[in-house]
């Protein structure tokens, strides 16, 4: 997902693509170990996905505990 599309959801969204990325790394996580992707790099990109999204989502939270 790139920024701008993170930046247009919205916290209940966030909190449910989270959950989703969350659940796809643990399947990809398994399957690598189980054997190897065709794809590794798909890990990092979720675990960076994961990241951008508890960045937004925090940034977030943290605004409206200022207000």
């Amino acid at each position: 997902m790139k920024a701008k599309e993170i930046k247009n959801l919205t916290v209940e969204e966030l909190k449910g693509r989270i959950a989703e990325e969350k659940a796809t790394l643990d399947s990809l996580s398994f399957n690598h170990s189980v054997s190897p992707l065709d794809n590794p790099m798909l890990i990092r990109a979720t675990r960076r996905n994961i990241a951008r999204l508890l960045t937004e989502l925090n940034a977030r939270e943290a605004e409206a505990a200022a207000l």
